[in-house]
């Protein structure tokens, strides 16, 4: 008798290679080996804030494969490879897919365009010159951001340069999306060994992305507003195929 031991057995292929992609790019990371000309990953790569003077265009869909750290690897794989497939088999590949690019892309726009109004109510208070030195700077005000006196200062250095990374913004889309899809499977809310059905799940993650959105945590370095914006732009994007009757995606009138 013969037993694949793949831990990839058995998954469709777009969630397969989203989980080998995102572990390759995390690795090049670790090492070093995907810097480019002494500029780390995180900077060519994560998302910048549009008026930064690192933003690139394809950091809308390459930050959706950068992670801070393990732990963050870790969690969004796991919600990927936990909640994805049931929604590739009931769609497609190429349906499946579109909802996650678009759910991380959306997610992007969400977060920067909120970031836009505090941005812009922020640069009324400071000249010109001191504007300009932050963006001069960029990345060494990065590291530096810490010995900031001045804290509307502090501010706009961190939405300038601190780059937002990770592919929360696609999962919880992917979240929202089996909540809607399967709203009665009971799912196990960690560390609470009980069972929870998706459609509570996700109001209870969603409730807590919206309280952590608002909340002003200087210590809190999460992107609570990526992961509101995928959950947003996931609803509205089901509810748009869902109006126009497609059916392809499981779901009725």
């Amino acid at each position: 008798m013969r037993y694949n031991a793949s831990p990839f057995a058995g998954l469709p292929v777009v969630v397969k290679n989203l989980l080998i992609i995102n572990v390759i790019v995390f690795l090049l990371k670790l090492t070093g080996l995907g810097n480019f000309g002494g500029t780390d990953m995180d900077t060519l790569f994560g998302l910048h804030f549009f008026a930064s003077p690192l933003f690139k265009p394809w950091q809308l869909v390459t930050h959706m494969f950068m992670h801070g750290g393990f732990a963050h690897l870790a969690l969004n794989m796991l919600g990927l490879f936990m909640l994805a497939p049931p929604l590739e088999y009931k769609w497609g590949s190429q349906r499946f897919l579109t909802f996650y690019l678009i759910t991380g892309i959306g997610a992007a726009l969400f977060y920067s365009g909120v970031h836009a109004i505090e941005y812009n109510q922020l640069i009324q208070n400071i000249s010109a010159d001191q504007l300009a030195l932050v963006k001069q700077n960029g990345a060494d005000l990065w590291a530096q951001r810490q010995n900031y006196l001045d804290p509307t200062l502090g501010r706009i250095n961190e939405i300038l340069n601190i780059p937002m990374v990770g592919a929360s913004g696609a999962i919880y889309g992917v979240l929202l999306a089996f909540g809607m899809t399967f709203p009665n499977v009971e799912l196990i809310m960690f560390p609470l060994p009980i069972p929870i059905k998706a459609k509570y799940f996700v109001l209870i993650l969603g409730g807590l992305s919206l309280f952590n959105s608002l909340d002003t945590n200087p210590g809190d370095n999460v992107a609570h507003l990526a992961h509101l914006g995928g959950m947003v732009v996931g609803f509205i994007l089901i509810r748009l195929w869902r109006d126009r009757g497609d059916n392809g995606f499981g779901w009725g009138r």
